[in-house]
C-alpha cells in the first residue's frame, strides 16, 4: 500500500514537472495550501481520490494516469465484470475498485469499495475532498459520521453529499459492507 502510494505521488509530482506547473499552482487548483500539497507529492500520505481528480483535470490528464501510470483508451464505452475492477488501494481501511479506469475523459469516478469490520471501540477515520460523492449500499450496514451527524446505512440505502465535509465510515455488525461509491 505504501509503495503503491509513493508511486502515485511520483506519477503526480513527475507530471507537475514535466507540464512546469508549481507546486503553488497545483495546490491552488486543489484548493489546499502548498504545504498540503508537498506532503502529497512527498509520497508520505494517503491522496484523497477527490485531489487526484482535481490534479488530472489541471493537468489536463485522466485520474487513471496516476493509478496505474498508462492513459485510458475507451472512448464509448468500459465494461467492468463483477469482480474484475482495477484494485485501487487508496485509503488504509478501505479497498477500492475502479469500475471505469479504461474509459478516456470521465465525468466522475465510480468504485465498488469494501469496508472491512473493526472493534466496536475502533476510530473512524475521516477525510475529506473536493467534490461531490454518492454512495449506494450494497451489502452489509455501515456507519457514516458526516460532519459530525452520525448515519446508520443499510442495504439499499444511499447518500449523496459534499464531500469537502468531514466524513468517515465504519462496518457493523462485525460484517464487511460493499458500496458503491461515485466521486464527482
Amino acid at each position: 500500500m505504501e509503495e503503491q502510494i509513493k508511486q502515485v505521488a511520483t506519477r503526480i509530482k513527475d507530471l507537475r514537472e514535466i507540464l512546469n506547473i508549481s507546486k503553488e499552482e497545483a495546490a491552488d487548483s486543489c484548493g489546499i495550501t502548498t504545504a498540503e500539497y508537498s506532503e502529497i507529492e512527498s509520497g508520505k500520505v494517503d491522496i484523497p481520490v477527490g485531489i487526484m481528480h482535481l490534479l488530472a483535470k489541471k493537468f489536463r490528464v485522466d485520474v487513471t494516469s496516476f493509478l496505474s501510470g498508462s492513459e485510458p483508451r475507451m472512448h464509448y464505452y468500459t465494461l467492468t465484470r463483477k469482480g474484475k475492477g482495477v484494485s485501487v488501494e487508496r485509503r488504509k481501511v478501505y479497498n477500492y475498485q475502479a469500475l471505469a479506469a479504461n474509459f478516456i475523459n470521465r465525468k466522475a469516478d465510480p468504485f465498488i469499495v469494501t469496508v472491512d469490520p473493526k472493534s466496536d471501540d475502533a476510530a473512524i477515520e475521516f477525510n475529506s475532498h473536493p467534490g461531490q460523492e454518492f454512495n449506494l449500499i450494497l451489502k452489509g450496514s455501515l456507519k457514516l459520521n458526516l460532519n459530525n451527524k452520525e448515519m446508520l446505512l443499510n442495504e439499499g440505502d444511499s447518500i449523496y453529499f459534499d464531500a469537502r465535509l468531514p466524513h468517515g465510515m465504519k462496518a457493523t455488525n462485525n460484517e464487511p459492507c460493499e458500496f458503491l461509491a461515485i466521486i464527482l
